[in-house]
């Protein structure tokens, strides 16, 4: 992809991950396209903070990446006995208490989690490959606009592992539980036309116009009012764990919450 914000002095530029934003929009993007963006813990780490850096006036995060692949997934090096430097390997970890464990685990996550926050959208704009933790970083997002040439697939299950990085409750949620776990257990790839069939995805276009589709999507979430969006973010998010009586009630909450801000009334 070509890069959108290149004219902007970053928020964050380390370890593969630059922030950039202009006003109501901020862009995320993967920067290591020799290693296809494969992923490491100073990635997530960075990742991490670029959302603890985001100023209170973006409305939309867009998730994007540097050269053919989006993210080949997580770098190898993790599996070696080495691991990388300054850090403890994956073995390492494997030997070590339950509680250790499953903290690193959870900071892991983190990098995978504020995505979906209610103040803002999250669009990933994916290309070529989308491996493992590249699929599970592209669900993290709220929407997904996707190249022609994508390539989805979890192949954590045929390493011996499973989907840890916060990817599971999206897929089932978007694609339904038969078709997830068949995606995760075979690894096989999930193509550009798959994705918008079963709603992977919202839309798919030629590579040379993924810029230029996510500006389109972008500019149209920002014409509603911030506030509205935010509302109506945090209901749908909901939903899945509500009754329908539930989601009928919640739905009157938030538009008595609505009126009263456009009539000037107090709560």
């Amino acid at each position: 992809m070509a890069s959108p914000d290149n004219d902007l002095v970053p928020v964050l530029d380390k370890d593969g991950v630059r922030l950039t934003v202009d006003d109501a929009i901020a862009t995320v993007t993967l920067t290591n396209p020799a290693k296809r963006n494969a992923q490491s813990p100073a990635l997530w780490r960075a990742l991490t903070e670029a959302g603890r850096q985001l100023p209170g006036t973006v409305r939309v995060v867009v998730l994007r990446a540097e050269g053919k692949s989006f993210s080949a997934g997580l770098d190898r090096q993790a599996f070696t006995p080495e691991g990388f430097d300054g850090e403890p390997s994956f073995i390492d970890l494997a030997r070590g208490a339950d509680a250790e464990l499953d903290a690193t685990i959870a900071e892991y996550q983190e990098a995978f989690t504020w995505w979906r926050r209610s103040d803002i959208v999250s669009v990933a704009a994916v290309q070529g490959h989308a491996i493992g933790a590249g699929f599970q970083l592209a669900l993290a997002c709220d929407l997904r606009v996707v190249a022609d040439d994508v390539q989805f697939a979890m192949r954590e299950t045929s390493l011996g592992l499973v989907p840890d990085l916060t990817g599971t409750h999206p897929l089932v949620g978007l694609v339904g539980y038969a078709r997830a776990l068949e995606i995760c257990v075979t690894g096989r790839f999930v193509t550009a036309e798959e994705a918008v069939n079963t709603g992977l995805a919202n839309l798919a276009v030629p590579a040379d116009q993924l810029d230029g589709t996510v500006r389109d999507l972008v500019s149209a979430v920002l014409a509603a009012p911030r506030d509205a969006v935010v509302e109506t973010k945090a209901l749908l998010r909901g939903a899945q764990d509500r009754t329908y009586e539930e989601q009928r009630a919640a739905e009157r909450q938030s538009q008595a919450r609505r009126l009263r801000d456009l009539a000037g009334v107090g709560d």
